[in-house]
């Protein structure tokens, strides 16, 4: 179930966020990588926004969201692991 989520910190900024997913096939592994990479970078982007967000909303609510962004960063930390991998490679 969800856990309680404490944060203390602010945000200032606002944005919109806007973009297409359609440039994202890679015609090589150097390609792949930096897709890989690129992708990491926007999930990250996106986590922190939902957190953001979760401070929005209370009890049961900003819990969800809160754990959306939890399973947002074990996925980061799946490609984070998988670019470590890539980067021991290739030395």
């Amino acid at each position: 179930m969800s856990e309680n989520h404490t944060h203390e910190h602010t945000h200032t900024h606002t944005h919109e966020h806007n973009h297409d997913h359609s440039h994202l096939v890679a015609s090589s592994h150097e390609e792949a990588v930096a897709l890989l990479r690129y992708m990491l970078n926007h999930n990250q982007h996106h986590a922190d926004e939902l957190h953001e967000l979760a401070h929005c909303f209370e009890d049961e609510i900003a819990d969800l969201v809160h754990d959306a962004v939890d399973s947002l960063q074990d996925s980061n930390n799946f490609m984070e692991q998988a670019l470590a991998l890539l980067d021991n490679s290739t030395k």
